[in-house]
């Protein structure tokens, strides 16, 4: 690769952040946009090219629906003396915020022969070509994981056997968040040559 070509990447790499819901602008995404981050996320490395990412693009009224479903689902799932305001607010609003949610699912290999963390770690691969994408185009997106990914699945109405792994704000936003430390890389590395 052409050292020109590693610059560009390692920016890109460098400038991704999550971008919450709150500071997303009114902006819409098109859809023209959203398939260009899927096709990206479509390159993820995976083992015996079993593919399991699977995505469910919320766009529209959708979004609300979401948020009615989260926030019914928090207030069932919750005593009333443990329900805090300010949560309930974030299941509703958050979705209504975003430009566009997009569910994270994997389906896993049925054979068995390549492992679940396997399809796990390919999804999340994904993700990460869906989000340096995004980056390059200017988008903030933000990977949460609902606490109910099970109701999550069936309000998506996922085939059987198809995991919600989380759901993926997206949303155009004005002010670019700061860029948080980093300890060197070469304190996480263990070299063995002999």
């Amino acid at each position: 690769m052409k050292e020109q070509g590693w610059e560009a990447i390692k920016y890109i790499i460098e400038s991704r952040r999550s971008v919450f819901p709150p500071a997303f602008n009114d902006k819409p995404v098109s859809r023209k946009t959203i398939s260009l981050l899927l096709e990206a996320a479509n390159w993820a490395p995976n083992h015996k090219l079993t593919q399991p990412w699977r995505f469910v693009v919320m766009a529209g009224n959708m979004r609300k629906k979401l948020g009615e479903f989260m926030l019914e689902d928090y207030d069932s799932n919750t005593r009333p003396e443990q329900r805090l305001e300010k949560k309930r607010n974030k299941l509703l609003a958050n979705p209504t915020r975003s430009a566009a949610i997009i569910a994270i699912c994997m389906k896993p290999d049925i054979s068995g022969k390549v492992p679940e963390w396997e399809e796990l770690a390919a999804t999340a691969c994904a993700v990460q070509n869906l989000w340096l994408t995004a980056t390059a185009l200017g988008l903030g997106g933000y990977w949460s994981t609902p606490k109910n990914r099970e109701g999550i699945a069936r309000f998506l109405k996922l085939d059987e056997g198809t995991k919600c792994l989380g759901l993926f704000y997206l949303g155009y936003y004005d002010q670019r968040p700061p860029t948080p430390s980093r300890r060197p890389w070469n304190e996480k590395v263990i070299w063995m040559e002999e």
